[in-house]
């Protein structure tokens, strides 16, 4: 008999978490956020680019392409990057801002000239989506860069401003 209550007993709890997980848990949000912004190393110079992304409550991923403009005159090459990034945020906006954390690697691409340079590279930083009205947010980041290979700046430094639309 206390074999036979032990068993329903798990039963039940099993049956009663499971049915509580599958109705709470939280669904994926996506969002893509087009941006413009400077990276200041070796020079100042304008970036622009898109992100694309999917999160869980506080884990997310990333996808994001920039380009940096060359500038001859300072030695300063253009960058395209491509990046993977793992991103770790607040569950939900206090008073319209979520703060997140970023790291992740991917694709570079560098050109000073004629000469060029495709390696890898990995980047860590940080930011704020800024509620806005409904699913549009502004987007504030700072990332800075590690460069493998022997490229002109190796750790180069990037902050933009964009535009993020949830859904």
């Amino acid at each position: 008999m206390r074999a036979l209550i032990g068993i329903s007993c798990r039963t039940t709890l099993t049956v009663l978490l499971t049915t509580f997980i599958l109705f709470t848990a939280a669904e994926a949000a996506a969002d893509v956020t087009l941006f413009t912004g400077v990276s200041a190393s070796p020079a100042n110079r304008p970036v622009r680019g898109f992100g694309a992304g999917l999160s869980l409550i506080v884990l997310g991923f990333e996808f994001e392409y920039a380009d940096t403009s060359e500038d001859a005159l300072n030695n300063a090459p253009s960058l395209q990057t491509t990046m993977f990034n793992v991103l770790v945020q607040t569950p939900f906006p206090v008073s319209g801002l979520q703060f997140y954390g970023t790291t992740g690697g991917g694709l570079y691409r560098e050109q000073l000239g004629g000469a060029q340079k495709t390696h890898v590279g990995v980047n860590f930083g940080g930011g704020v989506k800024i509620t806005l009205t409904g699913p549009l947010r502004a987007r504030i980041d700072y990332r800075v860069f590690t460069l493998r290979g022997k490229p002109v700046a190796a750790h180069p430094q990037r902050i933009y401003v964009g535009l993020n639309l949830g859904f």
